[in-house]
């Protein structure tokens, strides 16, 4: 066996992780051209799922008996149609009365595809009480390691940002649009953000911030109903109705973007001194 042979196994199950495989199928090859493996597989038929209604909805999302068909396992759930889906999220997120709750309805929530290949929940990190709080788009494979929201790259740079300006995460809150890990780290779809969506709105609502900040386009593409890139929208503030209250709210550039184009870190800089000035004055007077 040659020496480096170890090493290059190595980094292609890195690299398989990272893009989202989580499971062997067999420890040999199979042959498909095979005249064995040419004859399909019998497969019993799943039963057929019962009629979707207000009430078995309420019931899938919160674990009640009469849903045991739909909520027992993802294996054995039948898939939602989206409409569905963001209905189900929409009464479900209502239900919280708390941070707590609302992580555990999502923990149960099987509407979003993302959770089966996810690894853990990624829900928030910092104080929850905090006058500000971040939004981001979706976890990447460190943050779906360990749970938190920016920690690996990215995070270490927001960091850095946050004590530029006087903060860390004692006092900011930090969270992303969709809380699970999208396979390879790629771009959550619109019909995941917009399942997501409805656990967010109720997240910033608990918290009730005084400012919130969009880290990158599709964090304020989807809060703030916009459709300008982040170029466009990065220093402005916008209104954002939380509840039955409006708080002030300003795109970033996200340190992704940062960690790629260094020479706008000195936009980033402008844009975290402006908050840290609404942050001292919430009232923009």
């Amino acid at each position: 066996m040659y020496p480096n042979h170890a090493r290059a196994a190595h980094e292609l199950l890195t690299f398989y992780m990272e893009a989202g495989v989580d499971m062997a199928m067999g420890e040999a090859p199979n042959d498909y051209l095979s005249p064995a493996a040419a004859k399909p597989p019998v497969v019993a038929e799943p039963p057929s799922p019962p009629a979707a209604s207000k009430t078995g909805l309420k019931d899938w999302v919160s674990g009640g008996a009469s849903s045991s068909a739909l909520i027992a396992t993802p294996a054995q759930a039948a898939p939602l149609s989206p409409d569905t889906a963001v209905m189900a999220a929409r009464e479900a997120a209502r239900g919280a009365a708390s941070l707590d709750e609302l992580r555990a309805i999502l923990e149960g929530f099987n509407g979003c595809a993302l959770k089966a290949t996810a690894t853990k929940l990624v829900f928030a990190d910092g104080n929850p009480k905090a006058r500000v709080m971040f939004v981001g788009e979706a976890p990447g494979y460190e943050e779906d390691r360990s749970g938190l929201p920016f920690v690996g790259r990215s995070g270490k740079l927001l960091d850095l940002m946050l004590k530029a300006v006087g903060l860390d995460r004692t006092n900011v809150y930090i969270a992303n649009i969709v809380p699970w890990r999208p396979p390879g780290n790629r771009t959550p779809t619109p019909q995941e953000a917009a399942v997501c969506l409805p656990f967010m709105l109720r997240q910033i609502e608990l918290c009730d911030p005084d400012v919130l900040v969009c880290l990158g386009g599709p964090s304020a593409q989807t809060l703030l109903s916009v459709k300008e890139g982040i170029l466009k929208m990065r220093g402005r503030w916008f209104i954002f109705k939380n509840g039955s209250r409006e708080i002030r709210a300003m795109p970033t550039l996200h340190p992704a973007y940062l960690l790629r184009s260094p020479i706008a870190k000195r936009l980033a800089w402008r844009d975290f001194q402006a908050i840290k000035k609404a942050i001292a004055n919430p009232s923009g007077a």
